[in-house]
C-alpha cells in the first residue's frame, strides 16, 4: 500500500516527554482485530487519551489544542515492547509522519519505514533543546529534510544530522512499501529472469 511521498516536512510539533512509550500504549491490544490500517488513528494513545465513559482525558497532550502538526516529538526509547506493527499504523493514520527521540525500538523503527512514518533519531541534548524550545512556544517549528537528513529547529537553526538505511530512504522519497518497490522495478526482474539460465 502506497503512502503519500516524504521529502521535506516543516511543521510544528506534539510534545510526548515520556520514556519508555511502549507499543501497548501507542495502541492497547484490544484494537488490534482489523487488518487494514486505516482507523487506527482514532485509538493512538486510546488509555492515555479517554477515560473509561470516552470523555477526552484534559491533560493529555492529544487533547491540548496548543499543540499540533504533522511530527510528535517522544521521550528516550519510543515504540519498545511487543512488534506489533499496528502501534506504527496508529501514528501514521492520526496524522504524524514523523516521530523524533533520542532511541527508537528497532522492530518499532522498521514498522514506521515500512509505511511512510520517519523515525528520526536525535543526540539527547538535541532532545532535550527540542523539547524546551516547544515548552516556551508551542508554535515551534521543526524542519525534517529526509534529502540531506537533516532535522532543524528553525527559530534557532540549530541543527543535527540523523542516519537511515540507504534502501528505505528511497523507499520513502517515492512513497513506496516493500510490495511497490517490487513492482516498480518488475521489468528489470522479468528481464533477469529471462536472460538467467537456470
Amino acid at each position: 500500500m502506497a503512502y503519500d511521498k516524504f521529502n521535506i516536512l516543516k511543521s510544528s510539533a506534539v510534545p510526548l516527554p515520556i520514556e519508555n512509550v511502549d507499543t501497548d500504549q501507542i495502541i492497547p491490544a484490544r484494537f488490534l482485530k482489523a487488518t487494514e490500517r486505516k482507523g487506527f488513528g482514532d485509538n493512538l494513545f486510546r488509555d492515555w487519551r479517554f477515560n473509561s465513559d470516552d470523555t477526552p482525558k484534559e491533560h493529555f497532550v492529544l487533547n491540548n489544542p496548543i499543540y499540533s502538526g504533522k511530527i510528535l516529538v517522544g521521550g528516550k526509547n519510543f515504540g519498545s515492547g511487543s512488534s506489533r506493527e499496528h502501534a506504527a499504523w496508529a501514528v501514521y493514520d492520526y496524522g504524524f509522519r514523523c516521530v523524533v527521540s533520542s532511541f527508537f525500538a528497532d522492530i518499532f523503527r522498521n514498522n514506521c519505514l515500512n509505511i511512510g512514518v520517519l523515525p528520526v533519531q536525535v543526540s539527547p541534548e538535541f532532545l532535550d533543546n527540542i523539547f524546551k524550545a516547544i515548552e516556551t512556544n508551542p508554535d515551534t517549528e521543526l524542519e525534517i529534510n529526509l534529502p540531506e537528513q537533516t532535522i532543524t529547529l528553525v527559530e534557532t537553526g540549530e541543527q543535527e544530522s540523523f542516519a537511515i538505511n540507504d534502501y528505505k530512504k528511497d523507499n520513502m522519497l517515492n512513497g513506496f512499501d516493500d510490495i511497490d518497490y517490487l513492482l516498480n522495478i518488475k521489468t528489470n526482474i522479468e528481464e533477469f529472469a529471462q536472460n538467467t539460465p537456470l
